[in-house]
């Protein structure tokens, strides 16, 4: 309560000192000197050394903790992008409080003395799901060509615009603001669409809101191939390249492109993402801090992508078309300069030795770790599967049609839904059931018998069942995240196509929806007494358990749930979905809890389980529990001994 007060007494001391300020604007200006090949601030040459932070991916509360210390590197501006499904999650229901009032993140940027550099899409990438496009644009017209003139997509683009733009008009430099620059899309030219109309649209789009004075720009890989279709007329067009690579080399296509003006690389990757049984990714020190050094002796402008990660709580988290189909960890720590706890580490100290070799550090502490806590082991009671949530608040009300219906037809945009029918006819002894549209994971039962699982990422699309007449088969599918770049970003979820047994097509299905979005609906299960089975292999289930710390609301710290010995499932504590977990397949194994989702003595916290496989639980309850530990792992073991996903490769 304390920290939400001085957060909100930052801002309205802000707001006012805006206020005093408003007779200044009119001298304000940012703007490209190109016989000079350097921005302009109001008058004056300036560059900016850039830190990437997602206000979505970081709680509000962090906010100028993770600031303070960007500044205390020698940053002088910060980046976002803006998610259009996080403020619009339906259609014309828009959010912009807590974590996701962007205005007063801007309003703290600025009192830090950090330029921001805006990135507001529509698409984002960001290893997000659906790239941050809401997943409701295909379910209002399935045929949509997404970031293209279709009509049903700029539609929707426009109005969105018309919401979020006028927003950010009073924050722009030129209005009193520290927003610098703006981006149009998101690095187009990797997109197979080429639809330079669209992009042409969106730019006079953004004109028309934020006005004609706002400095524009593009960012696309360091390839003239990229800059082709992402060169936008009147946009200023900036590339990505990450440590290692020859600097000077790297920016030439941006001047093949535009033949004056700054270099700039709007994506400097310090870090990497990672993938579910992948190897964590890890950037050498030496290499990022030589690179930027090479940068900023060209002058260049920098952004380094992420400078602090965070976290993709929830089912947030997107998926990559690599090899197969491969979704992202919960965690977003990018092996960044901060952690994904907000901690600086020895990059960190690398790249403020090479910042203050060309700007002024600010007269500001050296950063340490926040506090951590290991507040130890809570014992689980399993209280209910699969089965007992059909009848109850946590499932939606059941849908019957002839053939299985999308996550996106039922209106549902994460979790799980489970498909049923009856089989009739006389079958081979075995039989081959088949689901060529699986979206992603499925768990097959038989009379409420588990049999199989089957997995888009491990292209398993098919299993031989014995199968009866009359036997109910059902088909749990999980949403593992959808496509976050790239031509298959239109990822319909679940059963996307006919599901047969051999050959036959089966029909008459009821859907039965469990998203799991509404955390409130879950203290349903402090109505239920544990159970005295052990849960079934392969059936969903949920565990609960509730503990106290003995703090004080000052003296809570940061800690990490170890998943260790469980499989896969989501976690929620106090009604917080804290995200994913999938230990045996790695390489994350702990989830990273803010002290701001803990409650202090003498009120209990709630931890509920939702286990997708098998736990502990199954062989022994004494084991039935999970541990709260002062240290991440995010380096676990993993089937992969290499990423499918070369370090900086361009994303097409």
């Amino acid at each position: 309560m304390i920290v939400n007060i001085v957060f909100l007494c930052i801002i309205c001391g802000l707001t006012q000192a805006s206020n005093n300020d408003n007779s200044l604007t009119q001298n304000r200006s940012f703007s490209i000197d190109y016989a000079k090949n350097q921005f302009v601030k109001d008058g004056k040459p300036f560059r900016y050394v850039s830190g990437a932070m997602h206000y979505f991916r970081v709680p509000f509360q962090y906010w100028p903790d993770r600031m303070r210390k960007m500044r205390a590197a020698g940053l002088n501006a910060l980046e976002t992008y803006v998610e259009w499904v996080s403020h619009e999650p339906q259609p014309g229901s828009y959010v912009f409080e807590g974590n996701l009032d962007i205005e007063s993140y801007f309003q703290l940027a600025q009192n830090f003395n950090l330029s921001v550099i805006l990135r507001p899409g529509p698409f984002i990438d960001a290893e997000r799901d659906m790239g941050g496009l809401p997943f409701w644009l295909m379910a209002v017209d399935p045929s949509i060509k997404l970031r293209t003139m279709d009509k049903s997509y700029v539609a929707r683009v426009e109005k969105w615009f018309s919401v979020l733009l006028p927003r950010i008009k009073p924050y722009l430099y030129i209005n009193g603001g520290p927003i610098i620059t703006v981006q149009v899309e998101n690095e187009y030219g990797s997109y197979s669409a080429c639809d330079r109309d669209y992009t042409n649209w969106l730019r006079d789009l953004i004109r028309k809101h934020l006005g004609n004075d706002v400095l524009l720009f593009s960012t696309d890989g360091d390839g003239d191939g990229y800059l082709q279709c992402g060169k936008i007329p009147g946009v200023y067009a900036t590339v990505d390249f990450g440590a290692g690579a020859n600097a000077l080399e790297a920016f030439k296509p941006q001047r093949h492109f535009e033949l004056g003006g700054p270099r700039v690389n709007s994506e400097f990757y310090p870090g990497w993402l990672d993938l579910w049984g992948e190897p964590h990714s890890k950037v050498d020190k030496q290499d990022v801090a030589k690179t930027l050094d090479d940068m900023l002796a060209l002058n260049a402008s920098v952004s380094m992508y992420m400078f602090h990660g965070g976290t993709s709580f929830g089912f947030t988290s997107g998926a990559l078309p690599s090899n197969t189909y491969t979704p992202c960890i919960t965690s977003y720590d990018y092996d960044a300069p901060l952690n994904e706890a907000g901690d600086p580490t020895e990059k960190y100290f690398s790249i403020r030795d090479v910042i203050s070799k060309y700007l002024p550090l600010p007269d500001f502490p050296s950063p340490v770790p926040n506090p951590k806590a290991a507040y130890g082991f809570v014992h689980l009671h399993y209280v209910a599967n699969l089965w007992d949530l059909l009848p109850t608040p946590i499932a939606g009300p059941h849908v019957h049609s002839m053939y299985p219906l999308t996550f996106e037809a039922l209106g549902q945009a994460n979790g799980y839904v489970l498909y049923c029918t009856k089989l009739h006819g006389h079958f081979p002894d075995p039989a081959l059931l088949e689901m060529k549209g699986l979206a992603d994971r499925a768990y097959i039962y038989l009379d409420m018998e588990f049999v199989a699982v089957l997995s888009r990422s491990g292209s398993l699309f098919s299993i031989p069942v014995q199968a009866a007449d009359n036997q109910k088969l059902c088909i749990l599918v999980e949403n593992q995240g959808r496509i976050a770049y790239g031509s298959g970003i239109k990822d319909f979820k679940g059963l996307t196509s006919q599901v047969t047994i051999n050959g036959q097509v089966l029909v008459d299905w009821t859907h039965h929806p469990l998203p799991f979005n509404d955390t409130v609906k879950l203290d349903w299960l402090n109505k239920l007494e544990k159970k005295q089975a052990f849960p079934a292999k392969g059936t969903l289930s949920l565990f609960s358990g509730s503990f106290a710390i003995r703090r004080n609301e000052s003296e809570l710290a940061d800690t990490y749930l170890s998943l260790s010995g469980w499989h896969k499932g989501v976690v929620f504590l106090n009604g917080v979905n804290l995200g994913r977990y999938w230990p045996v397949q790695g390489p994350q194994v702990t989830l990273y809890v803010p002290k701001y989702f803990l409650r202090a003595w003498p009120s209990k916290n709630r931890l509920i389980i939702l286990e997708q496989d098998r736990s502990p639980c199954n062989e022994n309850a004494m084991a039935c529990v999970v541990e709260f530990v002062a240290k991440p792992v995010l380096d676990g073991d993993t089937p992969a001994k290499k990423s499918s996903i070369k370090l900086f490769k361009k994303r097409v």
